[in-house]
């Protein structure tokens, strides 16, 4: 369990807190050391949803110069979507979304992000590889944006980057050396989570955040503790043709190919039915029990 302090920090009620990033779930608010979250609707949700599949689709058959733009700066337009048919699935029975894949996928979403976080709260609280999380009574805190104030009761250690915008500004300044010693941090950290029998299932490094020279998680909700899922996600990233891709690191490589084919010849060795076994904990006759 996290410390549950008698106040909240004053920072957090003492200034505005700007709006740092949002996921399908839930939208992040920050002051100089701490984030809070508040969580989005069932109804909210299931519009991001539906706007993405829409979303998807719509890149898939505009011409690739139109289609690329609208995959750099998607959150406003998504935004102001969302908020347009949001009125209309509240309007909708709730029998209904039940029988759509948009009610599919939010089923999915949340059943795993309610089992993800429980797995951090229960085995990762303490070990350092995710950032510090705090309690205390609750309070309103002043947010940039709508709903301009927000209850909380409970604050996470801000990091000090995500590991995407770190390696990002590395390249930039042509320090590879120090990118590919992220990049085996961040395979350090997966494998301290395997030795807990933890899997997460979202690998791409804007889920991973920098503390130092540490690598931690930030979102838990992809977490699994069960090897039937792992498998299934391991035999699935065997297809990659190119693993650094699929975790956000083309733009980063572009300019270094030797860099990402060093990078993803370590990925299938460590990320590998093999190499997660042999970190994975032992249950029974020394098969896996079911962070990283």
């Amino acid at each position: 369990m996290p410390p549950v302090l008698a106040r909240a920090p004053e920072e957090l009620s003492k200034e505005k807190l700007m709006r740092l990033g949002e996921g399908l779930g839930k939208v992040i608010y920050a002051s100089r050391h701490w984030v809070v979250k508040r969580e989005r609707s069932k109804s909210d949700i299931l519009a991001l949803i539906v706007i993405y599949m829409a979303w998807r689709r719509l890149c898939g058959i505009l011409p690739p110069g139109f289609s690329q733009k609208l995959k750099l700066r998607p959150s406003r337009m998504m935004r102001l979507a969302r908020l347009l048919l949001k009125p209309w699935i509240k309007l909708t029975p709730a029998q209904v979304w039940e029988h759509t894949q948009a009610g599919w996928m939010w089923r999915i979403y949340h059943s795993r992000n309610l089992r993800g976080e429980g797995l951090a709260a229960m085995h990762l609280e303490g070990t350092g590889l995710v950032p510090e999380r705090i309690q205390f009574p609750p309070i309103r805190v002043r947010v940039a944006g709508w709903p301009l104030w927000i209850k909380v009761s409970e604050a996470t250690e801000r990091v000090e980057d995500t590991l995407h915008h770190r390696l990002s500004e590395l390249a930039a300044t042509g320090r590879f050396a120090e990118v590919e010693v992220w990049l085996e941090r961040f395979l350090a950290l997966r494998q301290a989570g395997w030795r807990l029998g933890l899997f997460s299932m979202d690998a791409h490094l804007k889920n991973f955040g920098v503390i130092g020279d540490r690598v931690v998680l930030l979102d838990p909700g992809g977490l699994t503790d069960r090897w039937r899922e792992v498998a299934q996600r391991l035999d699935a990233q065997a297809e990659y043709a190119a693993p650094h891709i699929e975790l956000g690191l083309g733009p980063i490589l572009r300019e270094r190919p030797d860099v990402a084919a060093r990078f993803n010849i370590r990925w299938r060795e460590v990320v590998s039915p093999n190499g997660v076994r042999k970190h994975w904990p032992a249950e029974g006759h020394g098969q896996p029990s079911g962070i990283c």
